[in-house]
């Protein structure tokens, strides 16, 4: 009996120092894991905030929804100016104008049309992700929306929009409590619960919540 007893103290002894250990671990793997994940999803949301700026530039407002955001990416085009030779110092003490030396001859400026893709992101660049949500699984879509404000006295009206990713899409297979414990700390906080960039509800000059 005694002996049976010095088993299960020997067991209860290794479940406890299992449970310590586990209690530690568990959580610096969930951070570490959601730390390399969010950089992917952050960098991605940046790459669609930078065709969504764009397509504010050339359309005036923003596209809300993907299907739009794309057929821009891959349809219309942007303008480059290529440039060869420049004004010297001289030149422009004398007055000289960059038209004037184009006349001239004197320098060269020739304009050509390139894929949008390429003119923001470089060849190469595959767009065809740019909508998914790094990690989630099944694979799903960004959620993207947009709105016009008004805002300050004057009631100027104002061009916003919202791109975002919830915890729940990209870290839905890793431990569940510790999901559990971030998207009460951030609810408490008063925090979106994810990454996102922009506002609906007020402008923020497209701010990304891990800048």
């Amino acid at each position: 009996m005694d002996k049976v007893f010095k088993i299960l103290l020997a067991v209860a002894a290794v479940c406890l120092l299992w449970m310590c250990y586990d209690s530690i671990t568990t959580p610096i793997k969930f951070n570490d894991q959601r730390e390399f994940r969010e950089k992917k999803i952050a960098a991605r949301l940046a790459d669609i905030r930078k065709a969504e700026n764009e397509y504010r530039i050339q359309k005036g407002c923003y596209a809300a929804n993907f299907d739009t955001l794309m057929d821009f990416l891959y349809n219309d085009k942007a303008k480059i100016v290529l440039k060869e030779g420049v004004l010297t110092d001289k030149q422009l003490e004398e007055g000289l104008t960059e038209k004037e030396a184009v006349k001239k001859g004197l320098i060269k400026r020739d304009t050509t049309y390139v894929n949008m893709i390429t003119a923001i992101y470089g060849e190469g660049y595959n767009v065809d992700s740019i909508r998914y949500i790094p990690f989630s699984n099944p694979m799903q879509e960004f959620e993207l929306d947009t709105a016009t404000i008004t805002t300050g006295s004057a009631g100027i009206q104002v061009k916003v929009m919202v791109c975002k990713a919830d915890y729940k899409t990209y870290l839905s297979d890793l431990d569940h409590q510790q999901l559990v414990n971030l998207i009460e700390t951030q609810t408490k906080l008063e925090k979106y619960t994810g990454l996102k960039f922009g506002d609906i509800e007020s402008a923020n000059n497209n701010a990304g919540n891990w800048e």
